[in-house]
C-alpha cells in the first residue's frame, strides 16, 4: 500500500497490524481439548499522520521517494539551499502562493533537492533548517511541523 498525501498536509500511511500469538495448531487447552487456530490474514490498516506528529517527517520523505522511485540520491547545493530557504519563507508569509514561490526562484529543482535533503535528516534537520530560514530571511523560526508541512507542499508543487 502506498502513502497518500492529503491536501491538508496529512499523510495516510500503512500500519503493520500487531502480531497476534494465537495458540499453536494442535496445542492443548486447559480442559485438555485439542484446539487448532488457523492463522488469519490480517487486513492492511492505515493511520493518518499530521505535521509534527512522530514519524511524519520520515513518512513524508518516503512519500516523496514513492513519487519518483528512480530518482538519484538527494544532493543539496549551497545555491539550492538558499533558494529553498527563500521558498519556505515566502510560503510561510503567503500560504496560498506555493506555485508563485516556486516559480520565483532560478532553479526550482535544486531547491527541491535541498528540501528533500532536509527531510532525510529527520526532525532535528528540519528544526535546524527552520532556524536557518529565520536567520537568513528574518523573523522567528517556524515550528518544525509547520516547516515540514510547507516542504511537503513545495515538493508536491514541484512534482506537478
Amino acid at each position: 500500500m502506498d502513502i497518500v498525501r492529503n491536501a491538508d498536509g496529512t499523510l495516510v500511511v500503512p500500519v503493520t497490524p500487531e502480531r497476534r500469538h494465537d495458540a499453536d495448531e494442535g496445542a492443548e487447552t486447559a480442559e485438555g481439548d485439542q484446539e487448532a487456530t488457523p492463522a488469519a490474514e490480517a487486513e492492511p490498516a492505515t493511520r493518518v499522520l499530521h505535521p509534527g506528529e512522530g514519524g511524519y517527517d520520515e513518512a513524508l520523505a518516503a512519500w516523496d521517494l514513492q513519487q519518483n522511485p528512480d530518482r538519484a540520491p538527494v544532493v543539496s547545493t549551497a545555491s539550492g539551499r538558499e533558494q529553498a530557504m527563500a521558498i519556505v519563507h515566502a510560503v510561510a508569509e503567503a500560504p496560498d502562493a506555493v506555485a508563485e514561490a516556486v516559480e520565483a526562484v532560478d532553479d526550482p529543482e535544486a531547491s527541491g533537492e535541498a528540501l528533500r535533503h532536509v527531510l532525510v535528516g529527520g526532525v532535528h534537520s528540519v528544526e535546524d533548517f527552520a532556524a536557518e530560514v529565520a536567520e537568513a530571511e528574518g523573523g522567528d523560526p517556524l515550528p518544525a511541523h509547520e516547516t515540514t508541512k510547507i516542504i511537503g507542499e513545495v515538493l508536491s508543487e514541484l512534482d506537478k
